[in-house]
C-alpha cells in the first residue's frame, strides 16, 4: 500500500477539517475528490509531514509526523497555489527546489533543464518565472514535482486556469508520469473528468469525511437495472408495454428503460414482442464517475 490512513482527525480551532478519516491508497493513480473545504489539501499536507493531526499515517511505509523528512524526499508536491520566487528565471527556480530536496548543486540544475524539457518549458527556460503564463506556471509547479525524482506525486488542482488545449496537455503528461515512468500519483480535483481521465481509483471526502473510495472500474460498473435500448417502431407502444411490466422508459431523447427491482432482461424483449416493434440494440447502462460523486454527497 503507498498511503494508509486510519483515524484520521484534524481541527483549527473550531473548524473541523478531517473527522475520523480512513482510506488506503495503492499503486498508479488515485483520484482525491470533494467539493472545497472537503478536507482535500489538509489531508495532503498531514501527509507530507506539514500538519499534526490525530490517527496514524503511512506514506510509502512511512510516518510523515515522525520523520517528515524522509517522506518529503520521496514525495513530488504540486501545491495549488503559485510557489515561484519573483526575478528567478525557471531553471533556477526547479534547481532551487531540488537543493532543497538534497540535490548537490550542479546535479540539481542538470536535473532542472531535463525536467523542464520535458513538460514543454525548454525554450522558457531563463526567462523571469514571474512573467510566465498561467499554463506556464503550472507546467513550472510540475517540474519542481518531479525535480527530485520521486516516487510518489501530490498534485493538487494540476489544471487550474488552463485552457482547454493547456489542459489536456497537462493531462496527458500526469497519465504519462503514471503509466510509462511508473510514479504514483494522488490527483486532488474538484473537475471530475480529469479525474476520470487519468486516475484508476479514487477516494471521495465530504465535510472531512471518507465518503467513498475504490476501484473506478468497480465504482463505475453497469447499473444492472438500466438498459439502453434502440428501438425500430413505436416508441409509445413500447414503452406502454415495459410499465404493464413494471418497467419505466425515458419518453424523449436516447431510450433508457429501468427493471423493477428484481426484474429479468428478458422483459425487454416480451414488450417488444407485445408492442409489435423491433430490439435492434440492448446494452447495460454504466455509471459514470459523476453518479458516484453524486451519490456521495447525497445528491441522488
Amino acid at each position: 500500500m503507498i498511503v494508509s490512513v486510519d483515524n484520521l482527525s484534524k481541527r483549527f480551532g473550531a473548524t473541523v477539517a478531517l473527522d475520523g478519516v480512513s482510506c488506503a491508497i495503492g499503486e498508479g493513480a488515485t483520484g482525491l475528490l470533494g467539493p472545497n473545504g472537503a478536507g482535500k489539501t489538509t489531508l495532503l499536507r498531514i501527509l507530507l509531514g506539514l500538519l499534526p493531526a490525530q490517527g496514524k499515517v503511512r506514506v510509502l511505509g512511512i510516518d510523515p509526523t515522525r520523520e517528515p523528512l524522509a517522506v518529503r524526499a520521496r514525495i513530488g508536491y504540486m501545491p495549488e497555489s503559485d510557489c515561484i520566487v519573483p526575478g528567478m528565471p525557471g531553471s533556477e527556480v526547479v534547481a532551487f527546489l531540488g537543493r532543497l530536496a538534497g540535490m548537490p548543486r550542479r546535479a540539481a540544475l542538470q536535473r532542472a533543464h531535463e525536467v523542464l524539457y520535458y513538460v514543454g518549458l525548454e525554450e522558457a527556460r531563463y526567462r523571469d518565472a514571474a512573467e510566465y503564463s498561467t499554463g506556464m506556471q503550472q507546467r513550472l509547479k510540475l517540474a519542481q514535482a518531479l525535480v527530485h525524482d520521486p516516487d510518489l506525486l501530490f498534485l493538487d488542482e494540476p489544471t487550474n486556469g488552463l485552457d482547454p488545449k493547456g489542459r489536456v496537455e497537462m493531462l496527458a503528461l500526469i497519465r504519462e508520469l503514471a503509466t510509462e515512468h511508473g510514479k504514483h500519483i494522488v490527483l486532488s480535483s474538484h473537475l471530475l473528468p480529469d479525474v476520470e481521465g487519468v486516475c484508476t481509483s479514487v477516494v471521495v471526502l465530504k465535510e472531512g469525511r471518507n465518503v467513498r473510495e475504490g476501484a473506478l472500474a468497480g465504482l463505475t460498473t453497469a447499473d444492472g437495472g438500466a438498459y439502453e435500448v434502440v428501438l425500430r417502431g413505436d416508441r409509445a407502444r413500447f414503452l406502454a408495454a415495459c410499465e404493464a411490466e413494471g418497467a419505466r422508459g425515458t419518453p424523449e431523447g436516447p431510450l433508457v428503460v429501468r427493471l423493477p427491482p428484481g426484474g429479468d432482461p428478458a422483459l425487454l424483449f416480451r414488450a417488444a414482442v407485445a408492442s409489435v416493434t423491433q430490439l435492434r440494440g440492448v446494452k447495460p447502462v454504466r455509471r459514470t464517475l459523476e453518479d458516484v460523486f453524486l451519490d456521495a454527497m447525497g445528491g441522488r
